[in-house]
């Protein structure tokens, strides 16, 4: 498998698009007037302690208070039993060091953890535990021992806190992990000495994007690594040749006319992604529909009518849906709880062969997920950890017409609106005349289609009507003003 990253910067921006064989699997998009919280370290405030749902609120200096669940309350290296009652613990007005697990989602707050990580190339440091781990994609037995056994000459060296190695890890000799873990140190050092000033707000802040990706998205398997902005270009490059000196032949720097992304085709990919329904070779599609509770994916063979047996198309067309759902998951970045209503198969096999496709097309996708097999009712539902906002929630905002509905009334639903608050003006006001002011469409509806029932309410009423197209008015706004 052949893997590119591309890093298109501009001064507000920051998109990187990972491609596997040319094809564009994820898309990060980071703003500076936005930029993610993730990973930041805060001195926060108890601002409220809820004990009936094991909670409390923590007061960061942001607009929203975080949200911070007894299972995330860390004392002395351990967590909270589920006996333990959050309010002998934390109460209002307590400062406490936290870090944001997920940043703030529509109108929740962020959540917090008071179990702190701090990561690195090699290794993520846990400064108030003292347990060394290894990442579960280690695979190797030989090579899980090394590590190990490295970690712990050095921890009996004096190096505080707990340790994680990491995938990057692996092959990498022990002055490395030695270097990274000192890095680690020094770093917690200068984060407790903020800590001592007893400050509110920012104590820590993770690397921004372009940094981010090239220490915790690079493998093996990454080829090139081209980025279109040649300061930025250098700052990778250093970036590389203090902690990852491999990384620095895979760097390219991008100085074509035609923009990075344009090249890739990937500006089109993401007008794709930001669309309801998705088309599939085959014919069929998919219809997304994004929801504060969960997401739904709807599977249609639409066009695709195949030759010979039914079970056979739609067997075909489930394969296929399988794999473009988890490639859209990822893309747009979808979390939460995800249900998939495959079209319905008859044949047992058929539905664990389309499971297997689902599962084996989301083994590489880096954020965590389940997924349960087929229900009675034919769905499947999974779930998918959401960290940060969706690709719909970064870059679209709830349309001001439908609030949100993704409908709209018809101008003939308008217009008999209309016709009832004519009625109930010329029942309660004493007027000459009405004036109705409306879109075209639903003007030229009433003048034309509906002008007979329009003659009749005139007459019923005994008020002459006029009307006036406002070119600014949606086909629901309307207003019927006394003259």
């Amino acid at each position: 498998m052949s893997d590119e990253i591309l890093i298109n910067i501009t001064p507000p921006e920051t998109r990187v698009a990972v491609l596997e064989n040319g094809v564009l699997q994820e898309l990060i998009i980071e703003r500076e007037r936005k930029r993610g919280i993730v990973g930041n370290l805060y001195y926060g405030e108890v601002c409220r302690v809820v004990p009936g749902i094991q909670a409390a609120f923590v007061d960061l200096g942001l607009t929203k208070a975080g949200f911070l669940h007894a299972s995330d309350v860390l004392l002395n290296g351990e967590t909270l039993d589920d006996e333990q009652s959050i309010e002998k613990f934390l109460h209002q007005g307590k400062k406490i060091l936290v870090q944001v697990l997920k940043s703030p989602i529509g109108s929740k707050g962020p959540r917090l953890t008071m179990n702190v990580s701090i990561p690195s190339r090699y290794q993520v440091l846990l400064p108030l535990s003292e347990k060394l781990a290894l990442s579960q994609q280690l695979e190797n037995e030989e090579e899980r021992e090394r590590l190990l056994a490295c970690m712990e000459v050095f921890k009996a060296q004096g190096y505080a806190g707990g340790y994680i190695a990491r995938t990057a890890s692996e092959g990498v000799d022990g002055d490395s992990i030695r270097a990274d873990m000192l890095f680690l140190n020094k770093l917690w050092d200068d984060i407790n000495k903020q800590l001592q000033q007893q400050q509110l707000g920012l104590i820590y802040e993770d690397l921004p994007l372009a940094l981010r990706i090239l220490r915790d998205w690079y493998h093996s398997s990454v080829t090139k690594i081209v980025v279109d902005s040649s300061s930025n270009y250098d700052r990778l490059m250093a970036f590389a040749g203090k902690f990852m000196p491999e990384v620095k032949q895979r760097l390219e720097l991008y100085k074509g006319e035609r923009p990075l992304f344009d090249l890739y085709s990937i500006e089109s990919e993401i007008k794709y992604a930001l669309e309801r329904k998705v088309s599939l070779k085959s014919g069929g599609h998919l219809v997304f529909d994004q929801t504060e509770a969960m997401t739904t994916v709807d599977v249609n063979t639409g066009s695709y009518l195949g030759r010979g047996n039914p079970q056979q198309t739609i067997f075909k067309t489930n394969l296929e849906a399988a794999q473009a759902t988890a490639r859209q998951l990822r893309l747009r970045n979808l979390g939460g709880i995800i249900i998939i209503d495959f079209i319905d198969m008859q044949d047992e096999a058929h539905k664990t062969a389309v499971l297997s496709a689902l599962e084996k097309s989301m083994q590489k996708d880096h954020a965590k997920y389940t997924i349960s097999n087929v229900s009675e009712l034919g769905l499947v539902e999974m779930t998918r950890k959401r960290t940060r906002e969706s690709l719909e929630q970064m870059m679209c905002e709830t349309c001001k017409t439908c609030a949100g509905a993704g409908t709209v009334r018809t101008p003939e639903t308008t217009c008999y609106e209309i016709f009832r608050e004519i009625i109930r003006d010329a029942r309660q006001y004493e007027a000459t005349e009405l004036l109705v002011l409306a879109s075209n469409e639903v003007v030229e509806m009433l003048l034309d289609e509906e002008s007979t029932t329009l003659a009749d309410l005139e007459h019923f009423v005994g008020i002459s009507i006029r009307f006036r197209a406002e070119s600014q008015y949606t086909q629901e706004q309307y207003d019927v003003v006394l003259l």
